[in-house]
This record gives structure tokens, sequence and C-alpha cells, in this order.
């Protein structure tokens, strides 16, 4: 089944799909902005400050709604707060800075975008001579506490978690006064996630996938492609879809949100097309049979840190 939004455990809504803006380049992020809200009837922008490209974006989203055609309240965004900003002093002043740079009075939407604090400074990626993470000592009881401050304070309507495991959701369930609403995660035909998927719907926690292509456009040398997959490539021609189309279609069903990025038109427009189909149950089981618990987004990569291990 296709939904067009959910309903949070706060009693908010979100839209199910929406547009994707990491590795958006700038000089391009912010027509692909525009052209989503004005010309693609995109309901959902997700952002996050260390994409680098909040200020772009932010001038798209001025022109945007003093234009009159699109309404702040109709739009949700998101963003997130990075790794170097958890200490309790400086979740606010991140969160206001993201708002300053998206030129906002509120977000819809403000996730901790790891559970993982960095040493805090200039390098939003601190390493060491060996070149694992510098991490500093915050519990993420300090850090959560401080985003429920937003909330009280009316600077975001909902708050949540991305990239959280089993154990961090159980650690922060054990004191959350304001239970987190979503958990972004990576999640595509290579990388189910059935069992996590339905723990999250336990705790009535709503998924955003991202990458839900299987990141095309940050794939490493070698690495395997989704959109090539032979399963893929015969559905998209049984449909008379983009094997793109396909993937997303894939996951929209699966009662996630998914947050597709682009900056080409064309296919900003052919991604939200996804969800004007329905595909078989044999043929949804055929692409969730291609799972190999294998992730594109990986934090050994690049701070050495097994994360997900």
């Amino acid at each position: 089944m296709i939904h067009t939004e959910f309903k949070l455990n706060n009693g908010n809504t979100m839209p199910s799909f929406g547009l994707g803006t990491w590795r958006s380049e700038k000089g391009v992020v912010a027509e692909a902005v525009k052209y989503a809200l004005l010309e693609a009837d995109y309901k959902h922008i997700d952002c996050a400050a260390v994409y680098g490209n909040e200020k772009e974006i932010g001038e798209a989203f001025g022109e945007v709604f003093k234009s009159g055609k699109v309404k702040r309240e109709d739009i949700f965004i998101t963003s997130k707060l990075w790794n170097t900003n958890h200490k309790k002093e400086n979740v606010e002043k991140a969160c206001k800075q993201t708002l300053k740079d998206l030129k906002l009075d509120y977000l819809d939407l403000y996730l901790i975008h790891w559970g993982i604090a960095f040493e805090p400074g200039d390098n939003n990626e601190p390493l060491d001579s060996e070149g694992y993470i510098r991490t500093e000592n915050v519990s993420l009881r300090e850090t959560w506490e401080a985003m429920e401050n937003l909330v009280e304070k009316g600077l975001v309507k909902s708050i949540g978690v991305s990239n959280f495991s089993t154990q961090l959701i159980l650690e922060l369930l054990s004191f959350a006064k304001i239970r987190p609403a979503v958990n972004q995660i990576e999640v595509h035909p290579y990388n189910t996630q059935d069992l996590f998927l339905k723990y999250m719907k336990h705790e009535d926690i709503l998924v955003t996938a991202y990458s839900p292509m299987g990141s095309p456009g940050g794939r490493d040398e070698g690495e395997d492609s989704l959109l090539e997959d032979d399963v893929i490539l015969e559905l998209a021609k049984k449909y008379k879809k983009s094997p793109a189309q396909i993937a997303l279609n894939w996951g929209i069903s699966r009662g996630v949100v998914i947050i597709p990025k682009s900056t080409t038109k064309a296919r900003i427009k052919e991604n939200k097309q996804a969800l004007d189909f329905e595909m078989t149950p044999e043929d949804h089981d055929k692409i969730s049979k291609l799972n190999r618990d294998y992730r594109f987004v990986d934090p050994i990569k690049w701070w050495r840190v097994p994360y997900f291990k």
C-alpha cells in the first residue's frame, strides 16, 4: 500500500516522500529545491548541517515562500544535529544556526545525525594520527534532553534520530520524556532491514529510508549497482518504469518515508512518479529477496569505527 503521509507518535503528520539533499552540490541544490517545491509538488525536504549546503537551500526557501505559491506550513522540513555539537550548550546553538541558514522560524523535524559524539571544533570529522575519529564523552541523555528543550521552546515540532541501532534506541527510550518520532536509516533492496523495521513499528517510531536507490551517486569503486541488478531491470521493463522508480516504489510500499536525492529536474519529477503505480506482491517479494545486509553508508570507511557491528 502506498501512503502519501504518516502520523507520527506525537500527532504530527509527515509526508511519505521527500527530496534528499546529501551530496547535492552548491550551485545546483537551490534550483533543485525550488523545482521540487514549485513544479514537482514535493512537500518534504530533508537537510543536514554537515551537508554544507543549508545556506543555499535557505535562499531557495526564501524565494519559494516569498512567492506565495507555496506556504511554509505546507512543507515538511527536516535537519540534523552534527556529531561535534552533542554537548548540551551546543545543541540549541547548532539548531539556531540551521534555522538561520535555512531562513526558517522552526523545523518540522530535527534529528541526532549519529549516535556518536565527536570532539568539537572547526573540523567536522576530527581524526587522530591513526585515522580514528576523535570522540568526546557526552552521554546520549545529555544530548536528548537538549533536543527536548528545542521542542519546548518551539524551535522544532518533532525530534528524532538517524542511524540509531536497536541498542541505542533502547538506551534512549529508557529516559526519553519525548519519544523519538523518527529514525532515519539506510534502507534499500540490498539492505532491507526487515527485523529492524518491525521493531521500529512496534515502538511506534517511523522509519525514514535514506539511499533508497542504493546510493547510485555515492558508490565506492567495485560496489554493485542496485539499479543495474537483473531483477530491478526485469521489473522496470515489465512495468514500463525506470529502475529508480521500481526501487522507490518497493521502498514506499513498505510503510516507510523515502527521500531520494537528485539535482536533475527530470529525475526529481520521475522519482515522484514512483508513487503512481503498484507492483504485485510477488514482484515486491522478488525485490525483497535481493537483500544482502549491505550498507553503502558505513562509518568504518571514514572514521574507522565499527559502528554497526
